[in-house]
């Protein structure tokens, strides 16, 4: 093998790391492959054929089972949204953090993340100051009535989460959790 037509790489197992060498291009074959779950079975298809059920979509059924826990907890946690209570637990096990990074650790871009520290801020749960090392950098924590919020607010989300999967074994929670995670 000629090495102008070759890349070096590094292959890791378990045990060690491998320096080779691989072609720059390898013909790969398109991978088609064939599902036996009806909701799967025809994702090659460019028909719309009668067998496609709403129903049996996987975005349907996790959008219903995240509209039963917005209902509950709405209905347990009605002084916050979701989105900021997620900011608040995160600033509760970080401290500190710049609202950048914030926003990266709950999942959510720049413009959501500033929305929901405003709207925290205005309600005197949250307070910001310019980061002592990057003047660029918004550093965003609790108050002290954020903090006390916040101790509480975890203890009811443990009471959302037992409502939300009170149909579920313990076992099919945790099989749930691994297979979201796997998404």
């Amino acid at each position: 093998m000629e090495r102008c037509c070759t890349i070096p790489v590094r292959f890791a197992n378990d045990r060690a790391l491998i320096m080779g060498w691989v072609p720059l291009s390898i013909p790969r074959a398109p991978i088609r492959r064939t599902w036996t779950h009806p909701v799967l079975k025809n994702l090659n298809s460019d028909s719309a054929g009668p067998e496609y059920r709403l129903e049996a979509q996987i975005g349907f059924k996790l959008r219903l089972a995240n509209q039963k826990h917005l209902e509950v907890f709405a209905r347990l946690m009605p002084d916050v949204t979701p989105t900021q209570f997620a900011v608040m637990a995160k600033l509760r096990d970080e401290g500190t953090i710049s609202q950048n990074q914030l926003g990266r650790l709950v999942g959510m871009d720049a413009a959501t993340t500033k929305g929901v520290v405003d709207r925290l801020r205005k309600k005197g749960l949250l307070q910001s100051a310019p980061s002592q090392t990057d003047l660029r950098r918004l550093d965003i924590s609790l108050t002290e009535e954020g903090r006390a919020f916040a101790d509480q607010a975890v203890i009811t989300a443990r009471r959302i989460s037992q409502e939300t999967v009170t149909n579920l074994t313990a076992r099919e929670v945790d099989r749930l959790l691994d297979l979201l995670d796997k998404l």
